[in-house]
């Protein structure tokens, strides 16, 4: 029997907060409030750096934290909100994810910065980020890639709104009174946003069109997931593609002041805030773009165009990295081939493994991004270190890309298509 979180009223009840698309803004709202402290830490890096006397390499100790225990307790996470859930729950995130910010203003050690930054707004984070996932591919079974992209959009350009404010205080205010004024605005927008979120009920799946129904394999739990080869390609897929794109949004900072352009005025703007802006617009945009192409076209052929662009870009990101101009212009082309991957994963599992235990089966693939962020963080950054030149962490980088392009198209695309026509044949 399909089990959903117990957050509310019956779906079928009238009115606002039971349309699906206003639960989609609702959820797109909680998504923007958690953001920035995975997509603005690069701004921290150089006053973090200077107030608590460390390496940058054992700094991004703090962003790879923080994005490990955002997926690793992912699973636990999904199960606490099919239990208890998602309002609930996701209020209590959105509340954590701002309250770190707000003691990492107090910080003078890096393991209090460890506690709070890391432990504590990974924690708040992944239960949002886990939680909004899971309700967008319930309430929308006929056009699953295009709403889990557009939360995970949310998630993506929140930040938009706040990295130059962010700059701006830095320069003006100081490290302290910028994380604690923004730790507090975010956590009362997630909060007060997050008690609108309800949940479909049961009888929105069973009254999907046809085809949505034909293309959703027979639900799973966890435990029966984990013994699926298909799972373990998938997660293997996703963390390549969280390695290379992590290693961009942590790194970003450091590599621009190497390669001198950091500093130099593109369109009156320093280049590096220019850029973070407008990756962000990019990394939102293509998580609904390439969701909604992907439930056009496919999946697997979505994932193949997507991946190879972004390894196109980097290369050509690498071989102009003193052009300030290009410099800006690439990186927004680079974040397009990756923040898909927060739409498209999460659709493709769904689609595989069924609705009945969505949130907890992604809490499972989640982790991949856990996983990355070692390898794209203070991995990459200790590479860089011992050699001396970011050329092997973005080779590196780009050879990932390639290998899960090539993957999502030979291997992924056959297997699933096998395995659906099989669970259709057992239905």
């Amino acid at each position: 029997m399909t089990t959903f979180a117990n957050t509310s009223a019956p779906a079928s009840t009238t009115g606002l907060l039971h349309n699906r698309w206003f639960q989609l803004l609702i959820g797109l709202i909680c998504m923007m409030a958690i953001s920035s402290p995975q997509y603005v830490w690069t701004l921290f890096t150089k006053p973090l750096s200077t107030k608590l006397g460390v390496p940058l390499s054992q700094l991004q100790i703090t962003f790879s934290m923080l994005i490990v225990l955002q997926t690793f307790f992912a699973p636990f996470q999904g199960r606490l909100i099919e239990r208890f859930g998602a309002r609930r729950l996701i209020s209590i995130g959105t509340l954590l994810s701002g309250l770190s910010w707000m003691l990492a203003s107090q910080a003078s050690s890096i393991g209090m910065l460890y506690l709070t930054y890391g432990l504590i707004g990974g924690l708040g984070t992944g239960i949002v980020y886990i939680g909004v996932v899971g309700q967008m591919v319930r309430w929308f079974p006929d056009r699953r890639g295009f709403a889990v992209g557009m939360v995970a959009a949310g998630y993506g350009m929140g930040a938009i709104l706040t990295t130059f404010p962010i700059a701006s205080a830095l320069a003006g205010q100081g490290l302290e009174s910028t994380l604690w004024q923004f730790g507090l605005v975010f956590a009362l927008v997630g909060v007060i946003a997050s008690q609108a979120l309800r949940s479909p009920d049961p009888a929105l799946k069973r009254a999907a069109p046809l085809h949505a129904q034909q293309t959703t394999g027979t639900d799973l739990a966890p435990r029966q997931m984990l013994r699926n080869p298909l799972f373990w390609l998938m997660f293997c897929m996703m963390t390549m593609m969280s390695t290379s794109g992590l290693m961009v949004t942590s790194q970003m900072a450091s590599f621009s002041r190497d390669f001198g352009v950091a500093s130099v005025l593109v369109f009156g703007l320093a280049a590096l805030p220019l850029a973070l802006t407008i990756d962000r617009l990019t990394n939102g945009l293509t998580r609904p773009f390439f969701g909604w192409i992907s439930d056009r076209v496919g999946r697997e052929n979505t994932m193949f165009f997507a991946f190879a662009l972004e390894a196109v870009a980097m290369t050509l990101w690498l071989l102009t990295r003193e052009n300030a101009v290009l410099f800006v212009l690439l990186s927004g082309v680079v974040f397009f081939g990756w923040g898909e991957i927060f739409s498209l994963f999460p659709s493709t599992l769904t689609d595989t493994f069924g609705t009945q235990h969505a949130t907890a089966n992604y809490g499972w693939l989640y982790i991949s991004q856990g996983i990355g962020s070692i390898l794209g963080g203070p991995m990459a950054a200790l590479m860089h270190e011992k050699t001396g030149s970011w050329h092997p962490v973005f080779a590196t980088a780009i050879t990932l890309d390639i290998i899960a392009a090539l993957l999502a198209l030979l291997v992924l695309k056959p297997w699933r298509r096998r395995y659906l026509a099989d669970t259709a044949t057992i239905k």
